[in-house]
């Protein structure tokens, strides 16, 4: 038993928790990623593939999840790991960590397995303290390049470990990295100084001496001067960062699970800040924005990377294709550094034929020398995802199905965007130009914070975010607003990065842009925009326009590339797609979009327009049967225009009618003036129709007298309904128009109800068609919205032709939810983490999916092809489709302009569903 228990023990010591890299070998490799981290995995395989990678070595995911477990504690074993680890990288670098005569500096990243750009922490030039400068200055001759990388450590790590790591949360202007550098600026502009790079080596010392006097009144400390105690700093800053508030937002809209958790990867320093042999800089292998198979990027000479994603300095176009009217007087990488240039798109092509697809790079050059960084998977913008997958697939890069895989659905939405009327635009005022970081139009409200713009965006207000610089600490507000507008920064800046993510509109580098945080108010070209004022960005050309323009609905049709991938696209899903329409224009629209029938056609929102609406209300208020009747009969010719103008927009595509579901007080006057005006025209006292509209009102609608209760109760407007619906097919047929209607009988939660409803509108259906002499199929079918037709969809199913599932309703009966008050609390819920996603926005699977998937079962029992879709808002819903296309509907039906998005979702459900079952 002794020995057993040593066995085990042994085992646990020898648990690897560090992975190393360098000199052309490495423990890890990209398929690692979920254990290493997206950066040491891809470094790991940069390293194998004999790309000149600084050495180092990653701290695994796994210690981030045991740390937060074992109340913020390492695991015994990681220290002597991590010194094994080092040793390495100095046997390779030929110095050593901490030495006075040869220092070697290292760098401390976060990596987590699926990209996170800027929203968790970096430190640079960790290990240099005042017994090392010396040492490091007699080694490269270069004392100003040691004193700027010794106040760049200053800023970097008394604002990641000292302040945000230590739970520190100070005003926006009074953080420590503001005060550092308000110092700088001040230091600078007492010299007239226009770059950092004019910073003398005394001004540099003297700002060093600055720097810690500053940090130790702030932080209540001093700024660590001894290289270990700064390595497990920046280890731990990491760490702490992946619970950050900003990595915590970004998590939360991009559904990252919590428990992934982020690897460290501590990387020996090359430096790009050593003189003007030396650059750094951010490149793609394709233009993230457009797509444009283009090798396209920004570098910075004598300068740290932070340097070019930080907007501090505008950075150059890295060759002279990448140039444009704002950048072509800047000298490209490849004409001041063509041998390096030349090394560079070798790597960079070489990467992305390894890993089949766009990859976002980051390297440094030292004297001369070229160094990789990282290399991750691009983000890109919606129109440039369809680019890239078509253009790869053409070029057999990639297969048909990775093409359509690669691309996320919600992506397509991008190219669905209105854009800025050219009309418009001519006689508009152009407050300024920036780069097109993201594309389209966008009009808001001009905002000045995160904050701000995150809580007037929850109002209902359109806002546009306007800021020097984003951070990753304005994620929140990023998102919130409708697009980001930055006075500095470049097409790789941190603006530019995100909202390229997210297929938002962005212009970034506007640097004709003044803006006064303290007095909300931006001056440019002598005019003033104040908090609140309007304005309209063009994303694509990056202009910015005062007040609010005309946009344009967007006309993916005309983008070739779209098109080609849905037509791979609908060759490889099964799930038809249909559309929730009410009028002909609306169905116009979604079979443009590529519709294929109407699968929610309600009935009521043709009840309310102005000329029908008093019809309405006496029927509603009626007091006999013949009243209703003739009420009903004057609405008859209007529905049944109604239903022409649909069927005619859907000719030859099936349309599935919905008959009245709302409880009949919503279309009853609110007024007593419209009380007085309906009394009149009927002739009926006032009191009495007063009594009778109260009479009518609910406790709790929903589960009220709606649905085909209202049919049971009052057949006779079931009945006009299936005589508009019947007329009108008729009239068509004669016409040669082919039409198919389908008619849906909603709330149905007995199967009596549906056998009583079914019969009145057969007979009506029939006699219809003996009146006007013609042959017009249809059927008659039920909305499964309520738990107890799920559960006894055996015996609805012997009388139905069809189900369609409505999931709004089944979602707020199955949950026990109003859906219109669930939204004062269940943000709540899912950003505590008690719902993984709001169910009225995704199918719970679990529990409101679980009675779909017992009406499915027990409904094809009874009848094997028994048509089934799905009609709620879900229709359109990415993860709902996926979970529509498992458990066997044979459609799904969405709002118009997501029609795109659920036949994109529709094919990778597919794709996804073969790969399970080839495995």
């Amino acid at each position: 038993m002794a020995k057993s228990t040593a066995k085990k023990s042994t085992k646990r010591t020898l648990r690897k928790y560090v992975y190393f890299f360098g000199a052309g070998k490495a423990d890890g490799k990209a398929e690692m990623k979920n254990l290493l981290g997206g950066k040491g995995a891809n470094l790991a395989e940069m390293t194998n593939l004999g790309i000149p990678v600084p050495p180092g070595f990653t701290i695994t995911t796994e210690v981030c999840t045991l740390y937060y477990k074992n109340n913020r504690k390492y695991p015994s074993e990681l220290k002597a790991q991590v010194d094994l680890a080092l040793s390495k990288v100095e046997k390779i670098m030929g110095k050593k960590f901490g030495d006075p005569a040869d220092p070697l500096l290292v760098s401390v990243r976060s990596g987590a397995r699926s990209s996170m750009p800027g929203m968790m922490e970096t430190v640079l030039n960790v290990g240099l303290t005042t017994k090392t400068i010396p040492g490091l200055i007699k080694k490269t001759n270069n004392d100003r390049f040691v004193y700027d990388a010794y106040r760049r450590l200053l800023m970097m790590y008394s604002d990641v470990v000292m302040e945000k790591a230590a739970g520190i949360e100070p005003e926006e202007t009074g953080g420590i990295r503001h005060k550092l550098e308000h110092s700088m600026d001040r230091l600078k502009k007492e010299k007239g100084y226009k770059s950092d790079t004019d910073l003398t080596v005394e001004d540099l010392k003297v700002l060093c001496e600055e720097f810690k006097v500053i940090i130790r009144q702030t932080l209540k400390k001093d700024f660590p001067d001894e290289p270990q105690e700064q390595l497990w700093g920046g280890v731990g800053a990491v760490f702490q960062s992946w619970m950050g508030k900003r990595a915590v937002s970004y998590r939360r809209i991009e559904k990252i699970p919590e428990e992934w958790g982020t690897a460290v990867n501590v990387q020996s320093m090359v430096f790009g800040n050593t003189g003007d042999n030396s650059a750094t800089g951010v490149a793609f292998t394709r233009n993230p924005a457009t797509g444009e198979n283009m090798f396209f990027g920004e570098w910075l000479p004598n300068a740290q990377g932070e340097d070019v994603v930080a907007g501090i300095r505008t950075p150059n176009p890295v060759n002279e294709a990448g140039k444009t009217d704002d950048t072509k007087h800047l000298p490209s990488l490849e004409s001041a550094m063509p041998k390096l240039y030349k090394q560079l798109f070798t790597i960079e092509k070489k990467l992305e034929r390894h890993y089949t697809d766009m990859q976002d790079i980051e390297f440094t050059i030292e004297d001369g020398r070229l160094w990789m960084l990282q290399t991750r998977v691009g983000k890109r913008n919606g129109q440039a995802a369809i680019r890239m997958a078509v253009e790869m697939a053409r070029q057999k890069l990639i297969s048909k199905e990775t093409a359509v895989l690669r691309v996320k659905p919600d992506q397509l939405d991008e190219l669905l965007h209105p854009s800025v009327d050219p009309a418009a635009e001519k006689k508009a005022v152009e407050l300024a130009k920036g780069l097109p970081a993201g594309p389209g139009g966008a009009i808001g409200r001009v905002t000045f914070t995160a904050d701000d713009a995150e809580e007037r965006a929850k109002k209902g207000e359109k806002i546009i975010l306007v800021r020097n610089e984003t951070s990753p600490e304005d994620v929140h507000g990023m998102h919130a607003a409708e697009a980001i507008l930055t006075a500095k920064g470049g097409m790789t800046s941190h603006a530019a990065l995100v909202a390229r993510g997210w297929g938002k509109c962005c212009i970034v580098g506007c640097s004709a842009l003044n803006i006064d945080v303290q007095k909300k108010e931006i001056h440019v070209n002598e005019r003033i925009v104040r908090e609140g004022d309007w304005i309209t960005l063009n994303g694509t050309k990056g202009r910015v326009y005062e007040g609010k323009l005309d946009l344009l609905p967007a006309d993916p049709d005309h983008n070739l590339w779209y098109k080609e991938l849905m037509k791979w696209a609908d060759q490889l899903r099964i799930l038809k797609v249909r559309t929730n329409a009410d009028t002909p224009n609306d169905a116009a629209v979604a079979r443009n979009f590529g519709a294929e029938g109407i699968g929610l056609c309600r009935t009521e929102h043709m009840f309310f327009g102005p000329d029908r609406i008093k019809a309405v209300r006496e029927m509603i208020l009626s007091e006999t049967v013949e009243g209703r009747k003739k009420a009903l009969a004057k609405l008859l010719p209007f529905q049944k225009v109604d239903f022409i103008g649909i069927f005619r927009a859907m000719a030859g595509l099936p349309v599935t009618i919905r008959l009245l579901d709302p409880p009949l007080h919503e279309f009853l006057p609110h007024t007593d003036k419209e009380l007085q005006e309906l009394a009149d025209e009927m002739g009926v006292p006032f009191d009495k129709l007063n009594a009778k509209n109260k009479s009518l009102h609910e406790f709790n609608p929903m589960l009220g007298h709606r649905g085909c209760r209202l049919g049971v109760t009052y057949p006779e407007i079931y009945e006009m309904q299936a005589q508009a619906i019947m007329e009108a097919a008729c009239e068509l047929t004669k016409e040669k128009v082919k039409v198919i209607p389908e008619i849906m009988i909603p709330l149905v939660g007995h199967v009596n109800e549906l056998v009583k409803m079914k019969e009145l509108t057969v007979s009506t259906a029939e006699r219809v068609k003996r009146e006007f002499g013609v042959k017009v199929p249809y059927t008659v079918g039920t909305m499964i919205e309520l738990p107890r037709a799920c559960m006894t969809s055996d015996e609805i199913a012997a009388e139905a032709d069809f189900y369609s599932f409505g999931t709004n309703d089944l979602t707020q009966t199955v949950y026990g939810l109003s859906r219109d008050d669930a939204g004062r609390f269940l943000p709540f819920y899912v950003e505590n983490g008690l719902l993984k996603d709001d169910p009225f926005i995704t199918i719970d699977q679990n529990g409101v999916g679980s009675f779909m998937k017992i009406a499915v079962e027990k409904g094809r029992k009874v009848k094997k092809d028994l048509k089934m879709g799905i009609c709620g808002e879900h229709g359109g819903e990415p993860k709902s489709v996926e979970f529509c296309h498992a458990i066997g509907l044979d459609y799904v039906s969405c709002s118009p302009f997501r029609v795109p998005i659920a036949r994109f979702a529709a094919a990778q459900a597919a794709l996804k569903d073969k790969k399970k079952k080839t495995k």
